[in-house]
C-alpha cells in the first residue's frame, strides 16, 4: 500500500471535498482519500498495482482542480 499527499489548488468548500473524495475514492485500488481543505492537500492511500498515481492525478484534474 502506498500513501501520497498532493498539493491541490482550487478547493474551497465542502462540495470540493465531496467531488474529490467521491471521484478518487471510486478508482479501483484506492483505499482511502482524505482532503485537507485548510492546507490544500489531498492524501491518498492506494495499491499501485490497482491504480497509478498518474490516474489519481488525472481524476483530480478532471474535477477541475490544479495539482502542484
Amino acid at each position: 500500500m502506498e500513501n501520497v499527499t498532493l498539493n491541490v489548488n482550487g478547493m474551497s468548500c465542502g462540495h470540493c471535498v465531496k467531488a474529490i473524495e467521491g471521484s478518487v475514492g471510486e478508482l479501483k485500488g484506492v483505499e482511502k482519500v482524505f482532503v485537507d481543505l485548510e492546507n490544500a492537500k489531498v492524501t491518498v492511500q492506494f495499491d499501485a498495482e490497482g491504480v497509478s498515481l498518474e490516474k489519481i492525478k488525472e481524476t483530480i484534474d478532471d474535477q477541475g482542480y490544479d495539482i502542484e
